[in-house]
């Protein structure tokens, strides 16, 4: 089939799954935010009982925050519900309870949604990531700089919590009025809420409950994010080559997760058909899956084999690849002396050129 045929054909196909269901978002609101609430209180309750039940009870929390952050997501791309009153309104109550400014990080978001893969369009909404090429024409601190930000302790538990608890408190270069008034009010509810929490229970019953599972959910959902772009084959192109379908099958995984975990993230891991159309509701996204063969040529990603993509931090423009820096090295040169001298004091022995041979 002809690029073009496909382009006419997916266009047809996923009109057909966007439209949403009143019944079955309003159900998922329930099912999500209903549990949520129960189990950080029954948190709470097992502090007088036992700090580690309190921690159990707050990881059962993690899939219902997840799915709070979902429909966040969802209403940002103008699905979930017809109304775009209601969006909004549903929308910034789970920003509020995910710490995410509705309308700021939808519009990040849609951006990520227009140029994923795209060389030459970087640096909005997506995860940092230079070609092999700029990474050999960096000097030491760029070297540096770079290799700490893709290191997996900076990037799923650090870098998450800075952007959640702090970036998103504050205006960003290309927020407009309507991002600037929605993160304010999402802001001031964060402050009542929070203060009268912790004159209620007290502060450190609060921090108790609630940074565990802040921790918890900011890493997950960045590993979620992170693996439906980030493995060996994805699909990076300069503007002029860059293609929507093809960035969206081959640049989209579909992480195959078991049937509890995808209801717990809402169907996200089938990535490249939310890509190819966000305005299909999470819930239709299996269906459309499975019932057109178009969609089964994607990358199919198990749980176990997404870890893979942690090591993967260099795009190669020579063999399309997505490599690691010991590879870099095994095809480019091993370092040089002056550049080893100059990190190797800084970096744990593992992350300056992961053994070179």
């Amino acid at each position: 089939m002809s690029s073009a045929s496909q382009n006419t054909e997916w266009k047809k196909i996923v009109r057909k799954y966007t439209t949403p269901d009143p019944i079955k978002s309003w159900w998922q609101v329930i099912n999500t935010l209903v549990p949520l609430f129960t189990l950080w209180w029954c948190a709470y309750q097992a502090l007088s009982v036992s700090i580690w039940l309190s921690l159990f009870i707050g990881i059962l929390c993690q899939p219902f925050f997840v799915r709070a952050f979902i429909i966040l997501h969802d209403c940002s791309h103008g699905t979930f519900f017809k109304s775009k009153r209601l969006r909004t309104i549903v929308g910034t109550i789970c920003g509020i309870l995910t710490f995410t400014p509705y309308k700021q990080w939808g519009r990040e978001h849609t951006a990520h949604h227009q140029t994923s893969g795209n060389l030459d369009k970087r640096g909005l909404g997506d995860v940092w990531t230079i070609t092999a090429k700029e990474y050999g024409e960096m000097d030491w601190k760029g070297k540096f700089a770079y290799h700490t930000f893709r290191f997996p302790i900076v990037n799923f538990i650090i870098g998450p919590f800075y952007i959640f608890q702090i970036r998103f408190r504050f205006h960003q270069r290309h927020d407009g009025v309507a991002e600037d008034r929605n993160r304010q009010f999402t802001n001031l509810a964060l402050a009542v809420i929070i203060g009268t929490l912790c004159y209620s229970i007290g502060w450190k019953a609060f921090l108790a409950v609630h940074l565990p599972i802040v921790l918890f959910t900011n890493t997950l959902g960045t590993w979620l994010f992170f693996v439906q772009h980030q493995y060996e084959d994805t699909y990076w192109r300069k503007n002029e080559e860059w293609d929507y379908f093809e960035a969206s099958m081959q640049g989209s995984s579909f992480l195959k997760l078991p049937k509890f975990f995808q209801w717990c993230t809402g169907n996200i891991g089938i990535h490249h058909i939310h890509h190819l159309s966000h305005q299909i509701p999470n819930y239709n996204l299996r269906k459309a899956h499975d019932e057109n063969e178009l969609f089964h040529d994607c990358k199919v990603l198990g749980f176990w084999k997404s870890f893979q993509g942690i090591w993967l931090k260099l795009w190669d423009e020579n063999s399309n690849q997505l490599i690691s820096f010991g590879e870099y090295y095994r095809r480019y040169g091993a370092p040089s002396t002056n550049w080893y001298q100059k990190t190797y004091r800084f970096m744990l022995p593992w992350i300056r050129v992961s053994k070179v041979s």
